[in-house]
């Protein structure tokens, strides 16, 4: 398409002086235009761009329509490119018959009764081009959210790529340990870079996704590049050993049995899924979110390996280490869970590298390499081990260690339920606290898209000012990673002047935040449906706002 030809009308109207008069009439409004003598020419020039077409209905009968319905049809996605048919016996459908067939031709067609004044011919023009321009703007917005998305999911294939030749090099017991610190390290700002383009296509979604196919699909492509990103995000954090953890005594049996059903579900009907444990097994140290995540790693690793057929065991039971003992762990009491599967094996070269980061011996686009990385990066974190043993064509046998909890009695079960989105109530006054403008800027149209009011601000100190200047908001919701000022200061501070405001910590922080357990989280990124989970979780039923106590609660 040619940039100057996108706004001009094509005007095919080969019998008398209409061709003639109506572009002196477009011309004289100040809108260009030109002249086509055939249909061929007119679907020549609609390739070089155009803002719409104005056409003859005499220009139409009998001439061969074949082109002209192939490049309608041919259009993308996002475009539906306007016409005006000037009629001979009527204005529209109704009173003109002959003209419907063309309705079904050209799809976005307006129908102009002749002889017309010329102020309703420069009127249909220009909505014409209106609609065209934000067929152009549509245009320019999906293609730039669909090219943030999948070239962030390059840009961090890109950047572990360097990593991993960065510590090639390295002693074989160092590459674990370096390459974790470096993807630790970039993490934060992929999980920022994240947070507005999920947000947007979130949005766009629930707004376009039901009243137009085309934008549909193409939103649906670019939220899978984000999500695929957001997973590479979340393994990459699982191998550098600095996703957050919220560790508890868990009753790994329990877990393993609320597991059955996704992991049946992920695996396949074709494989035999048998579970064993104990009744009376002790609870584990572990954090139950991640830990179900490494197990379905490891489930789905061993479906792969039997190549859909054979029979996939997870067996729990309980250890004791002394001194010496291999895997070399220390010495106490440890509770194993076992994923043992009927499949293809490896050899001893393939099992020395399997825990390696991006080592993969899938198809290209089946997997990232980080599955295994994640699970050993998880079992350090929580104070166990991780063994693999494998033969060819016998199957292979990963063994996950965990730490007894101290008493050895499980708290909370593990609970599944998906927190409500938040019920139309009372709008809330939300303070919106966060140093990087696109993550702010998203998450505040977000907020105001549930029907709240958003009051934002670009760090800590200008948050303080705002209250310091009377505002009081009913929530605040902050970022914990700031310049001068983190999120935790910020809460500390604010609680000395609002004790009864309840106080929302967003992060995408891979690091360590101790002095932040007695504040609700929400994970970056996130979406529209997250931060209204989020919100709902600090309105009680009757739609007031939940009061959190102000004191600190252990870690």
């Amino acid at each position: 398409m040619i940039p100057q030809h996108s706004e001009r009308a094509l005007i095919l109207a080969p019998q008398g002086r209409d061709a003639t008069v109506a572009l002196a009439m477009l011309a004289e409004a100040g809108l260009r235009g030109a002249i086509v003598e055939s249909v061929p020419e007119l679907v020549a020039l609609l390739s070089e761009g155009a803002g719409f077409a104005l056409v003859t209905e005499e220009a139409l009968a009998g001439a061969d329509l074949t082109a002209l319905a192939g490049w309608i049809n041919d259009q993308s996605e996002w475009s539906d490119f306007p016409f005006v048919l000037l009629t001979q016996r009527g204005g529209g459908i109704e009173r003109n018959p002959a003209a419907a067939r063309y309705l079904q031709l050209l799809g976005n067609v307006t129908f102009l009764e002749r002889p017309f004044h010329p102020t309703t011919l420069v009127s249909f023009a220009r909505a014409a081009i209106r609609g065209r321009r934000r067929q152009y703007e549509a245009r320019a917005r999906l293609e730039e959210l669909h090219a943030l998305a999948t070239g962030l999911e390059q840009r961090v294939e890109e950047r572990t790529a360097e990593h991993r030749a960065a510590v090639a090099q390295l002693h074989e017991a160092q590459k674990l340990e370096t390459l974790g610190q470096l993807t630790g390290g970039v993490a934060h700002d992929f999980n920022n870079l994240l947070t507005p383009i999920m947000g947007a296509l979130d949005m766009l979604q629930r707004k376009y996704g039901e009243s137009d196919a085309r934008s549909s699909r193409l939103i649906d492509n670019a939220l899978q590049s984000a999500e695929r990103a957001k997973t590479l995000v979340q393994r990459l954090l699982g191998f550098a050993r600095r996703q957050t953890l919220e560790t508890k005594a868990v009753d790994l049996g329990g877990l393993i049995d609320g597991m059955r059903d996704l992991i049946a579900s992920s695996i396949g009907p074709e494989i035999d899924l048998r579970i064993r444990h104990g009744a009376d097994l002790p609870a584990a140290v572990a954090d139950p979110n991640q830990l179900e995540l490494a197990v379905l790693n490891l489930c789905v690793n061993a479906r792969d390996a039997m190549s859909g057929n054979g029979t996939l065991t997870i067996v729990v039971d309980q250890l004791a280490f002394g001194p010496g003992s291999q895997p070399r762990l220390t010495p106490g009491l440890y509770v194993r869970l076992s994923v043992i599967d009927t499949g293809c094996g490896m050899d001893a070269d393939t099992l020395a590298r399997a825990v390696e980061p991006f080592y993969s011996t899938k198809e290209t686009g089946r997997g990232t390499g980080l599955g295994l990385s994640m699970v050993h990066g998880l079992a350090a974190q929580l104070g166990g081990g991780f063994a693999l043993s494998s033969e060819l064509e016998r199957g292979t046998r990963a063994d996950l260690y965990l730490r007894v909890a101290e008493g050895g009695v499980a708290h909370d079960a593990v609970d599944r339920r998906r927190q409500p989105l938040l019920a139309k109530g009372r709008p809330l006054s939300v303070l919106l606290v966060d140093d990087e403008e696109l993550v702010r800027v998203g998450t505040a149209e977000m907020i105001r898209d549930l029907g709240h009011e958003v009051t934002h601000a670009s760090g800590g100190a200008e948050a303080l000012a705002r209250l310091d200047a009377g505002l009081r908001p009913d929530v605040v919701i902050t970022d914990y990673k700031m310049p001068r000022m983190d999120g935790a200061e910020l809460a500390r501070r604010v609680r000395d002047t609002l004790p009864q405001v309840p106080i929302l910590l967003i992060t995408g922080y891979t690091g360590t935040t101790e002095n932040t357990h007695h504040l609700p989280r929400l994970p970056k990124p996130f979406g529209q449906a997250e931060i209204a989970a989020a919100l709902a979780g600090l309105i009680e039923p009757d739609n007031k706002v939940v009061r959190l106590s102000t004191g600190r609660r252990r870690p």
